[in-house]
């Protein structure tokens, strides 16, 4: 997804994250603010969770993702959730159902996404398409505003790097 976002395009050869990978890429909000977003793409494997406790701390927002044609991987959301706000309770997270160009082959009920929105307090969710691009700018840019939003930023703190974390889960 990141790929997709930062460079625009799909790679079909996508590898694992080992550990952590960064992304950087400046952008201009439709309120005319310019941001520079530093994006940090964890492996959701568990022998790379040794990363996170130092990684999370600092994050202004985060993504939490899950493969709709694979239950096992939203079961997992609620681990991820205090994980990324272990600093913070309140973090902002978009929640993004991953690979809903494959409907056909989804796993995951509106409800039960609902309902786990509901529970954590989710600030958003997109579904998204890293195949086809669906909605993958609108989610990002929709995360941004709740940051900017959510962290009060004035017009001048909003050139800082705006630290998003970035949760893939890939099991």
């Amino acid at each position: 997804m990141l790929h997709r976002y930062i460079e625009g395009k799909f790679s079909f050869d996508t590898k694992m994250t080992i550990g952590v990978e960064i992304f950087h890429k400046i952008v201009t909000l439709k309120n005319g603010y310019t941001c520079s977003l530093q994006f940090w793409d964890f492996g959701g494997q568990e022998r790379f969770r040794f990363f996170l406790d130092n990684l999370v701390r600092g994050a202004m927002g985060a993504f939490l993702m899950y493969d709709t044609t694979d239950r096992y991987t939203f079961d997992n959301l609620p681990k991820w959730v205090d994980i990324v706000r272990k600093y913070d309770p309140t973090l902002p997270i978009v929640l993004l159902r991953a690979k809903c160009d494959l409907t056909e082959k989804a796993e995951v009920s509106d409800e039960s996404t609902k309902e786990f929105m509901e529970l954590c307090k989710i600030s958003g969710f997109y579904r998204v398409s890293s195949k086809t691009g669906y909605n993958i700018n609108e989610a990002f840019e929709a995360l941004t505003n709740i940051i900017v939003d959510y962290q009060k930023f004035d017009s001048f703190a909003l050139y800082s790097i705006l630290r998003l974390t970035s949760i893939i889960l890939r099991m």
